[in-house]
C-alpha cells in the first residue's frame, strides 16, 4: 500500500475528517461518499477473503463450498436461485467466499475498526465509482441505464449470471465490483452493508489497489485514541445492539460497554 495514501488519526476531529472528505459531490450538490469503508482490528491486516484464508488450493474448492451449501441450505432463505443470491446469502452466514464485506457508512466501518482491539486499527477506504470505470463499456452502460453506481443481484445476474461470465471478465485485466445484497435480515440493513469482488478468485484485494492507489486510502487509528472513539461512537448509538439486532448483540454490547476501558476484551485468566 502506497504510504502517501496511509494516515494517521491525530484526533477524534481529525478521524472525523478523514473520515468524510472528498465525499462533496458539486454535481448533486450534495454530500455523498463515492467510498465503500472496510474496518479491520488490526493495522496489520489484511484485505483476504474467507475462501483465502482456508488455505491451501482454496480456489479450486470455491465452486464445491457453493454447491453444498446450495444442497443443504433451507430453500426458504433465498429470493432468486441465482449465483450472486447464494453467493451474498453465503457470504452473511459464514460461507468461506470470495467476497468482502464493506459499507456504506464511514462510522459503522470505525465500529469493525475498534470494537474488539487493543491495538492501532485501521478503516479502508475504497472508491466504488472509479472502481467500476475500469469495467467494459457494456457494463459501464449497464450501471449508467439503471442510474445507479454499484450493482445490484438482480443486475449482476443479467450481466454476469455464470461462474464462467465473472472469470472471462477477468481474462483482460483483474476487475472489482462493488454490490448491494439482498436485505435478508435486519444485520444487513442495519450495517448498511455492501460487498466487494474480484474477478480473480486467488487474488488478494492488497495488490489490486496497490496496482490503483489512487482509488484508496487507509486511515490507522492510534491505541490511544480507541478508548475516546469507542465512547463517542456508543453515544452515536453505533453499537453491537444496533448492528446485531438480538439478544446477542445486546449481550456483546454490554460485555464491552461494562468492562474497564483499559482492559483487553477476553482475558486470558491466570493460571
Amino acid at each position: 500500500m502506497d504510504e502517501q495514501r496511509t494516515f494517521v488519526a491525530g484526533s477524534w476531529e481529525h478521524l472525523c475528517g478523514l473520515l468524510f472528505e472528498e465525499s462533496w459531490q458539486p454535481d448533486l450538490g450534495r454530500f455523498r461518499s463515492h467510498f465503500a469503508y472496510k474496518g479491520l482490528t488490526s493495522a496489520d491486516y489484511c484485505l483476504a477473503t474467507s475462501l483465502m484464508r482456508l488455505g491451501g488450493d482454496f480456489a479450486s474448492v470455491e465452486r464445491h463450498l457453493l454447491r453444498n451449501f446450495r444442497k443443504y441450505a433451507q430453500r426458504s432463505d433465498i429470493g432468486a436461485d441465482s449465483l450472486w443470491s447464494w453467493l451474498a446469502l453465503g457470504q452473511h452466514h459464514g460461507l468461506p467466499t470470495r467476497l468482502l464485506d464493506w459499507t456504506y457508512s464511514p462510522f459503522v466501518a470505525l465500529h469493525f475498526a475498534t470494537a474488539r482491539s487493543v491495538g492501532d486499527s485501521v478503516v479502508w477506504c475504497v472508491d466504488f465509482v472509479q472502481a467500476h470505470r475500469l469495467l467494459p463499456s457494456k457494463l459501464r452502460e449497464a450501471l449508467e441505464n439503471e442510474g445507479s453506481d454499484v450493482w445490484t443481484l438482480e443486475m449482476l445476474d443479467t450481466e454476469v449470471p455464470t461462474w464462467e461470465a465473472l472469470n472471462d471478465l477477468g481474462k483482460r485485466g483483474e476487475l472489482l465490483l462493488f454490490f448491494e445484497p439482498p436485505s435478508v435480515d435486519q444485520r444487513i440493513v442495519n450495517q448498511y452493508a455492501l460487498f466487494s469482488v474480484l474477478t480473480d478468485a486467488s487474488m488478494s484485494l492488497d495488490i489490486w489497489l496497490d496496482e490503483h492507489p489512487e482509488m484508496t486510502k487507509r486511515i490507522v487509528i492510534p491505541a490511544a485514541l480507541r478508548a475516546e472513539v469507542r465512547d463517542k461512537l456508543d453515544q452515536a448509538n453505533i453499537n453491537e445492539r444496533v448492528l446485531f439486532p438480538g439478544l446477542d448483540g445486546l449481550c456483546a454490547w454490554l460485555k464491552r460497554h461494562y468492562a474497564p476501558a483499559d482492559q483487553p476484551l477476553d482475558p486470558c485468566p491466570p493460571r
